[in-house]
Order: structure tokens, then sequence, then C-alpha cells
């Protein structure tokens, strides 16, 4: 675990890989590459960053049902992302919550050309379509997509979604990364995206949206800000829309 000199030791990286002299890195947490000359490193070994990241997990943990009288069918989820290591934490944390989640590897250019096949196959409640973005705000204006890395492949993505479902109530979709264009990606068809306030999002905040959907009453409205702000960084991250959960619940167990 590294981080940056030039960026005032901003960001936690983990070292992926070296060419030359310049490291790749992946945000430990936060979904982010970057690459930096070895020499602009520096071994991390805050304790209070990981006791801050413990915190967190630890108010994310899963919550139990009543299951003395009542059975639940929570909502399937699919979730295509970018990144393999943030891909594998996800699945992870749909198995600790219990929540039957499918999850596919694939290039964020690549998504929109596999969605509508990966829908029909799987059949979802809720697809997450997430991975690495970036905004270039040294380049130019917020408004326009192509000073994001990603945010375009993610709305063509959605396109391709809701050519299947039009419906936000039938199919809800979770979209974007760090930085994405989040008003494009909501008028693209998502029903939740990043990042309002254009700032990076945590590798779990897209699976922490889906399973609060996953195991919400189908038959009620969400607690839209309470959803949200069960997120790392609230709705400065990610923003949605009022919708409806997922989740049947029956009767007698």
């Amino acid at each position: 675990m590294v981080t940056r000199k030039s960026h005032n030791h901003d960001t936690i990286f983990v070292i992926v890989e070296i060419i030359d002299d310049v490291c790749i890195l992946n945000g430990l947490n936060i979904r982010l590459v970057a690459d930096s000359p070895i020499d602009d490193l520096e071994i991390f070994d805050d304790s209070k960053d990981v006791e801050e990241e413990n915190e967190f997990l630890e108010r994310i943990k899963p919550v139990s049902l009543d299951r003395n009288d009542y059975f639940y069918l929570p909502g399937k989820i699919l979730h295509i992302d970018g990144d393999k290591d943030y891909l594998n934490r996800c699945l992870k944390y749909y198995n600790d919550m219990n929540i039957w989640a499918m999850g596919i590897l694939e290039s964020e250019d690549k998504i929109a050309s596999r969605i509508q096949d990966l829908i029909h196959e799987y059949n979802p409640n809720i697809v997450v379509i997430t991975g690495h973005d970036a905004y270039y705000k040294k380049r130019g204006c917020m408004d326009d997509l192509q000073f994001y890395k990603n945010s375009k492949y993610f709305i063509d993505a959605i396109k391709e979604a809701r050519k299947v479902e039009s419906s936000h109530e039938k199919l809800i979709i979770i979209a974007g990364g760090c930085q994405s264009n989040y008003e494009e990606l909501i008028k693209a068809g998502a029903n939740f995206a990043s990042s309002p306030k254009r700032i990076n999002i945590h590798a779990l905040d897209p699976a922490i949206i889906a399973s609060k959907l996953s195991l919400s009453d189908i038959t009620k409205d969400i607690d839209l800000k309470g959803i949200l702000e069960t997120t790392k960084y609230g709705p400065s991250g990610i923003g949605g829309i009022k919708t409806k959960g997922t989740m049947y619940v029956g009767y007698p167990r």
C-alpha cells in the first residue's frame, strides 16, 4: 500500500504493475486507476485511515431479517464491472448479504455490446454497470462528455439495457464510477448514478445501493435519502430517483 507525495498522500493505492520506473496503481478502496513514478510513492502506514475504513465496513454490515414467520425473495443482481478486484469485493459483499448476484468482468467500452444478452440470460431485477471513470476538469466543461474517461460507455450501456426493459420499476439500473457524469447517466435511464459532485466513490458503493434495493420490499417506496447516506460519501458520490424495492415477502415460512 502506497500514497503519492505529489498529491499530498490523499489516496491509498496498491501497486498492481511496474513498467520501467512507473507504477500502475489501483485505489485500495476508491474506484481509481493512476500511474506514478516510483520516487513519488511512499509506503502507507497510517492506522487512522485503516480505522476509518473499518468503521465504514462495520456500518454496512448485513441486517438480519425477521425469519420467525416470513420468508424473503430478494431481487437478483447482475453486476458488470471493469475491474476484477473491485468486482470480487462486491461479489463477496453480496454473498455476505445472502443475495443472488452474477458478476461479469468486462471493460467499460465493451459493456454496451454485451448487456442485452446478459440481461436476457440472467433476468435480473437490478443491473450494476460500473468500473473506472474520471472527469478531466482541466481540459474542459463538466457538461461535455468528451472530458470523461468512460461516462459515454456507461451511457451507451444504459441505453442498450433500456431497450430490453424501459420501466425503471421492472429493471433498476445503477451506473457509473469515480467522477462520472451523473446527470447524463440519469437522463440515459439509470435509477442511480455517480457522481453528483464529481468525486471519487468507494469500491463497494454500487454494491451497497444494489443490496439495499434487493432487500427492500417490492410494495413500498424506498427511503431514498437513507439509502444514499449508507454509501461512503452520501449524495455527493451517488444520487438517484425514488423507486420501489425488489424483494418479495412471503408467509408462512
